[in-house]
């Protein structure tokens, strides 16, 4: 059977709870997080000076030594034993108390901050020497870490030079850092690193604890209003590109790891996007598959995983709109995969896919930031381009009178496949492709093959050569407008949205023959805006003449028709027609994930942080005792001024029925005053009733 709680306990549980959570708190909790101060180890007042340390040191290590001698050796038949080892514990607390307040480095930063990085080195030489003689210690039991700051590219702060710092273009990065602590003396050559992979990203700098006016901006306080670093020195800091204050930082929350610091400056300070990874499974379908079809395909594959440099998230931020970036993890057991696929024979290693049937452009090793922008520059575009409405004028595919040859060109040319996108159009992308490739063998004398045909496309490849002539493809799902203009159809087949159960996707290659409008120039010439704004807007700049392809899918039959159009087009009169052209739809590129994690503020003043305020913070507040045992002992008083109070009314209550009973006197129902019988009247003993008939009659 259960034992029962008393129901005075059960009444009482919450001051009960407040007292005991109260004196638990005072008793075990606070003790631990407020421990005795090296200061308290050798019985001196905190912040004394070295000259008081050293002389507690030389009195406590005497009066040690004779307890030692005393508490340790023992008398017995055969000689003396040591039986107590607690005084060699003592005497390293007050060997390693003495160490670290007797050096002028260690002794400031404990002071200022708290900071201790050796208790590591303390616990380690107990549990080692607990059970030896305390002369076997070897002593000394700290070693001198000095930071060495030989090259000037630290650039070290001062409070004079702070301001300027923070005041320039690029996001500034410092490293709080103490000249004798071994954690920073060990991060230095990984703070090199870092500086080296942010080049052109940011600029970095140090601050010394020293300069307490300067590092104590960055530190944090607690309930006591001690400064103190939450996670220890080495400590970084950054100031974004468009934070000019001094309060305006952002605190580094992480491992001090090169390639985590340096992915929290690109992602958070400067703001660049991500480059993910793809298993080999997901390549396909979440990478090639969803980027944009006139995309170039950028994939890196790397054997250490580690994520991408800054200039390379910088190169995918400025070549958002030509081209896609991920990287793949490199193993041994799909090297085969990669070697069939795209040609890639080891990591790290650099591949371009420039369109579909394309053969990838590999490039193994490693490059540097100029290497990968020459790179890019050559390989930004795919080998048969998209109409686009950001790419019209770079291709002089459009009407406004703009060619690739420049303003004197006459009449040039542009070579448009147009249809969904799909299989089929893929397919006649190859094709045009490949008699964009014919003609560019022609021009570099490179042809082979029947002679006769490479005189059939001259034409063409001298257009070609001169910049007159252009091959694109027009998403005709996207641009159906432009797309049935050009055709002059409806909205089937090339042109316009797929329909439910709609198979019928054939692309059709056609030739816009572009002639610039000397109606215009004219006008231009004499500077009439009147008539010049009145034909910008109709858009007149050039007249066009569309020729639509009905031969067979065969590069040479394709390159022929292009070229006898452009002989045509150059010799022969054609009536001058223009009418207006409708604009191309602006193809909103998907950027979500340029899309930074950026969050500037000053640091600690967000209400977030204000909010969720670190637990452990808590723990430290001697407040919180004594206001658990005040909670207490109200909340005791409330319980007990409540199971009081019903007590006292119900005696009061009680109280009036103990007295004797008055008569109450009955009330008079006459209504023309005669007097009515009271109910006081005593009834006589003899008195007799008469007893009820059950009949009716007298």
């Amino acid at each position: 059977m259960a034992m029962e709680i008393p129901a005075e306990v059960r009444r009482y549980w919450l001051p009960i709870l407040l007292f005991t959570a109260g004196f638990l708190f005072q008793l075990l909790v606070l003790p631990r997080h407020f421990p005795p101060t090296h200061y308290d180890v050798l019985g001196i007042e905190r912040f004394a000076p070295v000259e008081r340390v050293v002389e507690a040191y030389e009195r406590l290590s005497k009066e040690c030594c004779k307890q030692k001698f005393r508490w340790n050796v023992t008398p017995t038949r055969h000689g003396l034993s040591e039986t107590n080892h607690q005084p060699t514990v003592d005497i390293i607390k007050i060997r390693y108390a003495y160490e670290l307040l007797t050096n002028p480095i260690l002794k400031r930063d404990y002071d200022l901050y708290g900071l201790d990085e050796h208790m590591d080195v303390l616990e380690r030489v107990k549990e080692q020497y607990q059970k030896e003689h305390f002369l076997k210690i070897d002593l000394p039991l700290l070693k001198d870490s000095v930071v060495s700051l030989t090259d000037d590219a630290f650039n070290l702060l001062t409070h004079d030079s702070f301001n300027a710092a923070i005041a320039e273009e690029y996001p500034l990065i410092i490293l709080v850092y103490s000249k004798g602590s071994p954690r920073c003396a060990h991060f230095i050559e990984y703070w090199k690193q870092i500086g080296t992979r942010l080049d052109g990203i940011a600029k970095i700098a140090m601050v010394e604890v020293g300069d307490s006016q300067l590092a104590g901006h960055f530190t944090e306080k607690g309930f006591s209003k001690q400064p103190f670093f939450r996670n220890g020195i080495p400590a970084i800091v950054a100031y974004p590109a468009n934070c000019r204050s001094p309060s305006c930082y952002m605190r580094y929350p992480g491992g001090l790891y090169v390639d985590s610091v340096v992915d929290w400056v690109a992602t958070s300070v400067v703001g660049l996007p991500r480059i993910l990874y793809y298993a080999k499974e997901a390549l396909g379908p979440q990478f090639i598959g969803k980027s944009g079809h006139h995309k170039v395909k950028v994939i890196f594959f790397s054997s250490t995983g580690e994520r991408a440099a800054p200039f390379l998230r910088q190169a995918a931020q400025e070549y958002s709109s030509y081209a896609s970036f991920a990287f793949v993890l490199w193993s041994e057991d799909e090297s085969q995969i990669w070697w069939n696929s795209l040609g890639v024979e080891s990591a790290p290693a650099l591949v371009f896919l420039k369109g579909p049937g394309t053969k990838p452009v590999v490039h193994h090793g490693n490059f540097s930031k100029s290497e990968f922008t020459e790179m890019m520059e050559e390989h930004k575009h795919q080998d048969l381009q998209q109409l686009r409405s950001d790419t019209s004028l770079e291709l002089g595919c459009d009407a406004r009178g703009h060619s690739r040859a420049g303003n004197d060109a006459a009449i040039w040319y542009c070579v448009i496949i147009a249809g969904r996108p799909g299989v089929e159009l893929g397919k006649k992308r190859q094709i045009l492709r490949k008699a964009q490739d014919q003609l560019i063998g022609a021009v570099d004398g490179s042809t082979t093959g029947n002679v006769d045909d490479s005189i059939e496309i001259s034409s063409a490849a001298t257009a070609f050569k001169d910049e007159r002539l252009t091959f694109v493809w027009l998403d005709g799902e996207v641009q159906k407008q432009i797309c049935a203009f050009y055709l002059a159809t409806d909205f089937s087949g090339a042109c316009g949205p797929r329909g439910f159960g709609d198979d019928n996707d054939k692309p059709e290659i056609f030739i816009v023959r572009f002639q610039r409008n000397a109606t215009y120039e004219a006008l231009k010439a004499e500077k009439k805006n009147n008539l010049v704004e009145a034909l910008q807007g109709q858009h007149a700049y050039a007249s066009q003449l569309v020729a639509r392809y009905k031969g067979p899918d065969e590069i040479q039959e394709i390159n022929r028709w292009i070229s006898q159009i452009i002989r045509d087009g150059d010799t022969r009169e054609i009536p001058y027609f223009t009418s207006k052209v409708p604009d191309l739809v602006p193809e909103e590129t998907n950027k979500e994930w340029l899309r930074s994690t950026k969050n500037i503020r000053s640091a600690g003043k967000s209400l977030k942080e204000k909010i969720s305020f670190h637990f452990k913070d808590y723990l430290t507040d001697p407040r919180i005792g004594s206001t658990l045992l005040m909670c207490g002992c109200v909340s005791l008083g409330i319980i007990w001024l409540r199971n009081n109070k019903p007590t006292q009314s119900t005696r009061q209550e009680k109280a009036p029925k103990d007295r004797t009973k008055r008569p109450r006197p009955k009330l008079s129902t006459s209504l023309f005053g005669q007097p009515s019988e009271s109910i006081a009247d005593v009834e006589p003993k003899d008195a007799r009733q008469w007893e009820m008939s059950d009949s009716d009659s007298d």
